[in-house]
């Protein structure tokens, strides 16, 4: 389709229209950052572990920066649940709450950041994005929080006021936005499992399946947020995502090169 049709639609038609979005269809976005990866580093699941867990990680985080670029974020961990409890027991609605996530997930953002600092890391929030593209080029990696930052604008779930959208989604959707080489998530378990394995001894380990298939198995307890799984159906690059056990000492490293280790997800 010539530019000068498609201008006169946007401007005389709905933009809500299928056939005015279906128009908008006909070519493929721009990969902004196609050799980045974006690693999320989990909150409860590895941060809060402390010292054990993240040491080791930093450290081949470090190993890795000849080698690859870099976007990592951060989850919240068990003070966002605290702080969600806390929320929730004084009737604040999901906006609020999820303002009260973000602040979490900065802390461990910034945590991340100071333990890489001596390596010229920077740490970075969402007005500061711009610059992201000449952080990678200088240091090969940048630290941002991974709530996305909805804050008062959070979509209200269909049951309760728990946020949706948290700190897994907005990684994610970096990783879709800037069309990056991967999407790793660290978690403490090697991946994806029928149940949590850390309850059920029975549970068994799922190494590849697809986000519709996920989706129809209805399982009880998912590795990473059901809204990521959700989006990626309709995803224009962010068309896998990657789950791995951060606590086995190269696991990063095998990803980072393409290896099939943890869990692939694929839309």
């Amino acid at each position: 389709m010539q530019i000068e049709e498609l201008t006169r639609l946007l401007l005389t038609k709905n933009l809500e229209d299928p056939s005015v979005l279906e128009q908008t269809n006909f070519s493929n976005p721009k990969r902004i950052l196609p050799d980045a990866n974006v690693i999320k580093i989990g909150g409860q699941s590895f941060i809060d572990r402390g010292r054990k867990a993240v040491f080791p990680l930093i450290e081949e985080i470090k190993e890795n920066l000849p080698h690859h670029k870099m976007i990592i974020g951060t989850g919240a961990g068990t003070r966002a649940r605290h702080a969600y409890s806390v929320g929730v027991d004084q009737g604040m609605p999901t906006g609020v709450l999820g303002l009260l996530g973000t602040f979490v997930s900065i802390q461990n953002a910034k945590m991340i950041h100071y333990l890489l600092a001596d390596h010229g890391i920077p740490y970075i929030e969402p007005g500061g994005f711009s610059q992201l593209p000449l952080y990678l080029a200088e240091r090969n990696a940048a630290i941002f929080f991974g709530m996305p930052p909805y804050t008062y604008w959070q979509r209200s779930p269909e049951v309760g006021v728990i946020p949706p959208y948290r700190t897994d989604t907005g990684c994610y959707l970096i990783s879709e936005v800037y069309a990056t080489k991967s999407m790793i998530y660290v978690k403490d378990e090697n991946g994806l499992y029928t149940n949590d394995p850390k309850k059920d001894k029975n549970a068994k380990f799922i190494p590849e399946i697809t986000a519709e298939e996920l989706i129809e198995r209805d399982l009880q307890d998912v590795v990473v947020e059901r809204a990521v799984i959700e989006m990626m159906q309709n995803a224009k690059n962010g068309r896998k995502i990657q789950i791995i056990n951060g606590m086995v000492k190269g696991n990063l490293t095998r990803a980072l090169n393409g290896e099939h280790v943890g869990t692939i997800i694929t839309a």
